[in-house]
């Protein structure tokens, strides 16, 4: 847990540097645990979802948002448990996969 913990500290430090990119492949196949994230957000804003939209987000915002419930510095209900599943990895993946939905 310790080693993911400073990955998932590492992922925010390099957001803050841009280290997140959108690879040319991520709008192909959704990578594991993707679309499960479409389960309780709206899949883009609209006035019925209840949560934000998270199609088209900046990676960077949704690895910092993520890190951020790793963490336990967001508050969160549901969160901040997924969020410890994750890796680094994973959680960079999703994103930039993410920001390639529209």
């Amino acid at each position: 847990m310790q080693g993911l913990t400073t990955s998932i500290r590492a992922a925010a430090i390099a957001v803050t540097m841009g280290a997140v990119t959108v690879p040319a492949t991520a709008a192909s196949a959704p990578p594991p645990g993707a679309t499960a994230c479409s389960g309780c957000h709206g899949l883009r804003d609209n006035a019925s979802s209840v949560l934000p939209g998270i199609y088209g987000r900046d990676p960077q915002e949704i690895v910092t948002a993520m890190a951020a419930f790793h963490d336990g510095t967001r508050p969160a209900t549901v969160m901040n448990r997924i969020a410890k599943g994750f890796s680094e990895d994973e959680i960079r993946a999703i994103a930039a996969w993410l920001a390639t939905q529209k």
